[in-house]
Parts: structure tokens; C-alpha cells; sequence
């Protein structure tokens, strides 16, 4: 395959949910072709006169593929969470009301669960690499959703034993006095 039969394909099988640049295709190529991964297999030049370098992986690569599906996926190297992040710095944050926070994500996610759900429904049964890319949104929709009601609650009891102000609404944040002042700090 060449860099955009590459791209589609990868499109294909996962319904489009993660765009590929196909750009990068050819930059991963070029690093896999070095690494000796893969290696050319040939040219075509189509009609428009565009020449297309196919590629294919070489004894080394399939080898390292075989590694990378026998092998379990290390959460720690995953992206950051943004929304663990955010909801983080908003508890700490004078002003930001953590509630309405939880609470737009929670509509968010409930829609996305919702068009997922959909799509879901108009799949093909026989196209399974885009039912199981849909199956693991689904799921993560509703973990979120489960981790924000989770949130929810948790920021209701420290609400409850702060003295009955909840955290985020408009009340000091934690480490403030009544004044807003960081205790033990003074504005310079």
C-alpha cells in the first residue's frame, strides 16, 4: 500500500472517528522505511502522472506488529486527560463554579453517547472493525459519565463537611478565607 491507501484504509476500519493527515502517513513511512520496518515494493504512476511509492513491512516489521497486538496497552502512555486536568485546576480556582463544569461535560458526553448510539444502529453487521471502535466509545461515554456523577458527589460531601458551602459555587476555594486571600499569603 502507499501513504493514502494507508490513510483510507485506517479511516475505513475505524469509521473515520480518528483523522489521519496524510502528511503524517508519509512522515511514519519514512521513519518505518529508516528503522527498517518496512521497505518499497514498487511504484505506480497513476493517470495524473503522480508517482506512488507501495510499501511493505519487511521481516522486522512484521515481527514488531506481531509484538505491538500480542502486547496490552500501558495507560500511562496514553494522552493526558484533559478533563481530569480541568476538573483539577476548577476545585482550586476562585470563581470557577465546578458544578456547571461537571455538569456541561455531563451533557456533552450524554449527547455523544447518544449520536454513538445511532451510528451504532447503522452499521453494517458485517463491518466489525467499525462496531468495535463504536463499542469503545460507547464504553468510554459511559464511564465518563459515571466518573462525572462520581465527581458530583464527591463535591457535594466536601461541600457538606467545608461547613455546607460546596466547593466551586461561588464560595472561597480551598486554601481561601471569606476575603478570597490565599491564608498565609499576602497580594504583593
Amino acid at each position: 500500500m502507499y501513504g493514502y491507501q494507508l490513510r483510507a484504509e485506517f479511516e475505513s476500519r475505524t469509521g473515520g472517528t480518528w483523522p489521519l493527515n496524510v502528511g503524517q502517513v508519509y512522515t511514519t513511512l519514512a521513519r518505518l522505511e529508516r528503522d527498517g520496518l518496512v521497505e518499497p515494493a514498487g511504484e505506480l504512476a497513476d493517470k495524473d502522472a503522480d508517482k506512488h511509492v507501495f510499501y511493505r513491512c519487511t521481516e522486522a516489521g512484521a515481527a514488531e506488529l506481531r509484538e505491538w497486538f500480542d502486547s496490552p496497552v500501558n495507560p500511562e502512555g496514553r494522552p493526558r486527560d484533559e478533563l481530569a486536568i480541568k476538573l483539577g485546576l476548577a476545585v482550586g480556582s476562585p470563581g470557577v463554579d465546578v458544578r456547571a463544569v461537571i455538569q456541561r461535560q455531563r451533557t456533552h458526553t450524554m449527547r455523544t453517547l447518544r449520536d454513538y448510539t445511532r451510528l451504532k444502529a447503522d452499521v453494517a453487521e458485517t463491518d466489525l472493525a467499525w462496531q468495535l471502535v463504536l463499542d469503545s466509545l460507547i464504553f468510554q461515554a459511559e464511564a465518563e459519565v459515571r466518573w462525572l456523577d462520581y465527581c458530583q458527589e464527591r463535591l457535594e460531601r466536601a461541600g457538606a463537611e467545608a461547613g455546607g458551602t460546596p466547593l466551586g459555587r461561588g464560595g472561597p476555594s480551598q486554601g481561601e478565607g471569606a476575603d478570597g486571600v490565599l491564608a498565609g499569603r499576602e497580594d504583593r
